[in-house]
């Protein structure tokens, strides 16, 4: 079998003073941090769309990414080549799981029954590649938003054959993770939103979403399938406004659907900006509610209103992401997935493995100063003292539902003079900044 990447041998940790571009600074798979090693804590995972099917189009231009395994014209052959490209990559990357959307895999035949077969025959190559090198997927899933069919939607089309259409391929998506022992299986409602309000019916086609989701459970349950389900917030793009715009709102939908006990979500970085929030403020209240199931590490561009899907580098952001994870005890059964590509500027082969290792060795340093943080109880006895009114006195009455209005009224009116204490913020940001350049 063709070596795709004959100028990469497998990237070792070197450490920190290292200047080698093909070697982590930060990354040691087998550092033990806390109670866990970094790959356990870590659990990187590459995205198999943009790393072996993405070619570098925007809007604006067409692919400029080379790829060795995208010379040939016939496009099951390239299916099998980018297979064999992707697992001598992870291998070289020491990356332990990947991700796909089931078209990622094997080109859409003229069919859904040759589609089937494409994606079965490159199922079985890669189930193959994952029994040699013991690589893993950490989640399957179907792309419901490419094809004109799901230009109005997929589970929220107002078209009902297109509903069914996407249950079959969400059967058998959901097959193939089974088959191949993924751990996750997310939903991302590519197209499931409005473009005007003119045209649509909102609580039939959120009424609909509901039924889809309800289906795919119990289909799961009725093939055994054990992996934790997932939902990807996102706000917009391509849709104006989609029904899973951020955390909070999926998860008022799955609460008003009766599915939040089925579902956690998988957070992506550059998705959670554009709903106008901060990476950490989606972890946190994800975590908080009990449904931080897994991450899409990414970042995007502060000047551009899309989704850039840019490589984590920015090692503040990525500390306070793991920040948060390590208090939600870990991501498992989820992880980091790099939802992300070079840029399409960074177009030769080797550029994959520059980005990957700027983004792992990123997480890897925010892993360390997270924990050291947590470990400090700097930031934690801070909160815990800002909020000391709430565990004595009046604030414990209110908390434990010993008191209403009356009682606070009367509180108040004898209550000397409220004196309030400093959030301190800055001073806190520069405690971070302290861990971070320590």
């Amino acid at each position: 079998m063709k070596d795709f990447f004959p100028e990469v041998t497998k990237i070792q940790y070197e450490g920190a003073q290292s200047k080698n571009p093909l070697a982590f600074r930060y990354y040691n798979p087998e550092e033990v941090v806390g109670d866990k090693t970094m790959e356990e804590h870590l659990r990187f995972s590459m995205a198999y769309w943009h790393t072996m099917t993405g070619g570098g189009q925007d809007m604006f231009g067409v692919n400029t990414a080379i790829r060795p395994w995208g010379d040939v014209k016939d496009p099951m052959e390239v299916a099998r080549m980018r297979a064999y490209a992707a697992f001598e990559f992870m291998e070289k990357m020491q990356i332990p799981y990947f991700c796909f959307h089931d078209i990622d895999l094997a080109p859409e035949g003229e069919t859904l029954q040759e589609t089937f077969r494409n994606i079965d025959e490159i199922v079985a190559i890669i189930k193959d590649l994952m029994a040699q090198t013991g690589k893993k997927l950490l989640w399957g899933t179907a792309n419901l938003f490419g094809h004109p069919r799901f230009m109005h939607g997929a589970a929220t089309s107002p078209n009902a054959d297109v509903f069914a259409y996407s249950a079959a391929r969400v059967k058998r998506a959901l097959e193939i993770t089974k088959e191949l022992g993924g751990e996750n299986y997310v939903f991302w409602g590519g197209r499931e939103g409005y473009e005007t309000l003119l045209n649509t019916d909102m609580k039939l086609e959120l009424d609909n979403l509901a039924r889809f989701l309800h289906m795919a459970v119990e289909y799961a349950q009725e093939i055994g399938f054990k992996g934790q389900f997932l939902i990807e917030p996102k706000p917009k793009e391509p849709t104006k406004h989609q029904y899973d715009f951020d955390t909070q709102s999926v998860l008022a939908f799955l609460k008003a659907y009766d599915l939040d006990k089925y579902f956690k979500v998988n957070i992506e970085a550059n998705h959670a900006t554009l709903a106008g929030h901060t990476f950490q403020h989606e972890l946190r209240y994800a975590r908080i509610n009990g449904i931080l199931g897994s991450v899409d590490a990414n970042q995007g561009d502060e000047l551009l209103g899309w989704d850039t899907d840019q490589f984590p580098t920015n090692v503040y952001v990525t500390t306070m992401a793991m920040y948060e994870i390590l208090l939600n005890g870990g991501l498992a059964p989820g992880g980091l997935n790099f939802d992300a590509k070079p840029r399409r500027g960074s177009h030769e082969p080797i550029d994959l493995f520059y980005s990957h290792i700027a983004g792992m060795d990123a997480f890897a340093r925010g892993l360390k100063v997270a924990h050291r943080l947590l470990e400090s109880g700097e930031l934690e006895n801070f909160i815990a003292e800002r909020y000391q009114s709430w565990t004595t006195g009046i604030g414990k009455k209110i908390v434990d539902g010993e008191v209403g209005f009356k009682e606070l009224s009367e509180y108040a009116l004898q209550n000397k003079p409220i004196v309030l204490s400093s959030g301190r913020q800055e001073m806190l940001e520069n405690i971070i900044n302290r861990y971070l350049f320590e």
